[in-house]
């Protein structure tokens, strides 16, 4: 059943930021080779594509406000959002006009300011998205979590950010700590603050500052245990930036979790460019149903996992019809875990018309930082692409500290406006991971060739990636054990 929701509001009235080019500090031109962006007189790679537009850091300017000010006006009449299983619309006008609502509701009456934070705990759904730009429209700090995690990993996570409000859905509640206050995102309370009076001046009664934090998530970070990951709201803004040419009539689908950094930074970006973005609210991935959405929403853009497009690929094997159903799908966005050449291979067979664009980032870089972009770039099989705007890179060896020229590998470090602010209250994992000069060392063994293309060859950290997962394999061996016979589900209970 397909519909829209309306919601009889105005739009929030703003200003578009005066934008300038991010800086970036590079030495001359001739010291930069032009093919690989290295500079051998410090031994730095540079980004060679074109700079991020960003405002200047200094003024005031939330996330949300930066975001709603790139839309065109009048505001597009297409959908922002969809459900991909229901096909229920939230149009851009729509969209606005309930963040609006939901942020009058979270000052008015529930007394969220900035500076708190709200631990997120629920499934994909059309109010994900509302509700993280209400949240951070109002300075309040995003932090979402596995719904999918036990009541102890819960805690944990939440002794970590120490929200003082959640939001879940009814079949997650019961796993929140004891004594925080929870809003139920499926509750005739939560409905009614989205198609409550919106208030103008609710967005801006507070002075939100670019350097202040937008998002807390959570990353294994290159130890294994769990940290709390702070982003900020000029980190996302540097996110704005689609791989490759996409124009407003562009569609993408999401079908990764929408509380991993991959699916956090997807649910914001097409908002915008004005894009539309189909939300795969399933439980588990469902091949048919997504692909079966892909024809019926007319989606150009995928965004997945690897265990997903290997599904994708089985399912075209075992039915010629499979890839007739995908007929207006231009590229596959691929991330979260390392893709083998075999797998495009397969995927490029059954899918000749649509190219695989790869991409490396961490959850400390605010997602991916290096992408392939355009037919011609995702044709490097076993690259993850180029160094994306406003990043600097540095192959580390890991033995005597020196850096590395194209070709050999080493640790990647990286530097850039989208690296993190810090692991929330641990100042020495912050200090191991990230320097004085804002190096960020991101624990994986990488080389950059002589074109600029990076590509991941090992991994320095004890840490194993399963289905975009990150697993420890010591604690992984001690729950084994403690856990032995009991019929654990292991593969749940990381992230």
């Amino acid at each position: 059943r397909s519909h829209s929701l309306t919601v009889v509001s105005c739009p929030i009235p703003l200003l578009p930021p005066k934008l300038i080019v991010e800086p970036v500090i590079m030495p001359s031109a001739a010291a930069v080779d032009p093919q690989s962006g290295y500079c051998a007189v410090t031994r730095t790679f540079h980004s060679l594509r074109a700079p991020i537009p960003l405002p200047p850091p200094s003024p005031p300017l939330s996330f949300p406000a930066f975001a709603f000010s790139l839309l065109p006006s009048p505001l597009p009449a297409h959908a922002a959002f969809l459900d991909a299983a229901t096909g229920e619309a939230v149009p851009f006008p729509a969209f606005l006009g309930q963040v609006r609502a939901l942020a009058t509701a979270l000052r008015a009456q529930l007394h969220i300011s900035r500076g708190d934070v709200a631990f997120v705990l629920a499934p994909p759904s059309l109010h994900i998205p509302v509700l993280y730009f209400a949240l951070m429209a109002v300075g309040a700090v995003v932090s979402p979590a596995n719904p999918a995690l036990t009541t102890g990993e819960l805690a944990h996570l939440a002794a970590l950010s120490k929200p003082s409000v959640a939001f879940a859905v009814s079949s997650a509640a019961g796993k929140l700590p004891p004594g925080l206050s929870a809003v139920l995102l499926d509750s005739p309370r939560f409905l009614s603050f989205l198609h409550g009076p919106g208030d103008a001046l609710a967005m801006d009664a507070a002075v939100i500052y670019q350097s202040d934090p937008a998002a807390i998530l959570y990353s294994s970070g290159t130890t294994g245990s769990a940290k709390a990951v702070v982003l900020t709201h000029r980190n996302l803004m540097t996110t704005r930036v689609l791989p490759g040419p996409a124009p407003p009539d562009e569609v993408l689908m999401l079908t990764v979790p929408l509380f991993h950094v991959y699916g956090f930074v997807f649910c914001l970006r097409p908002v915008m460019a004005a894009q539309t973005l189909v939300l795969h609210t399933a439980r588990r991935f469902d091949t048919r149903a997504v692909l079966a959405a892909v024809g019926r929403f007319r989606v150009t853009r995928l965004a997945l996992a690897p265990p997903a497009l290997l599904a994708i690929v089985r399912a075209a094997e075992d039915d010629k019809s499979v890839a007739a159903s995908a007929a207006t799908l231009q590229v596959v966005l691929c991330g979260g875990a390392a893709l083998s050449p075999e797998l495009i291979r397969r995927f490029s067979h059954k899918f000749p018309h649509v190219f695989v664009s790869q991409g490396y980032g961490l959850t400390e870089t605010t997602a991916g930082f290096c992408r392939s972009i355009g037919v011609e770039e995702s044709r490097r099989i076993g690259s993850v692409g180029r160094l994306s705007p406003g990043a600097e890179a540095k192959i580390i060896d890991p033995g005597t500290g020196d850096a590395l020229p194209p070709g050999v590998p080493g640790e990647l470090w990286v530097r850039g406006p989208f690296v993190m602010e810090g692991y929330l209250g641990d100042k020495e994992s912050t200090s191991e991971i990230l320097d004085s000069e804002g190096w960020l060392r991101t624990g994986d063994v990488c080389l950059i060739d002589k074109d600029g293309f990076l590509s991941v060859v090992d991994r320095l950290k004890e840490i194993i990636k399963y289905k975009g997962y990150q697993v420890v394999p010591t604690i992984t061996s001690k729950l084994l054990i403690t856990t032995s016979g009991s019929g654990m589900d292991v593969d749940s209970t990381f992230v």
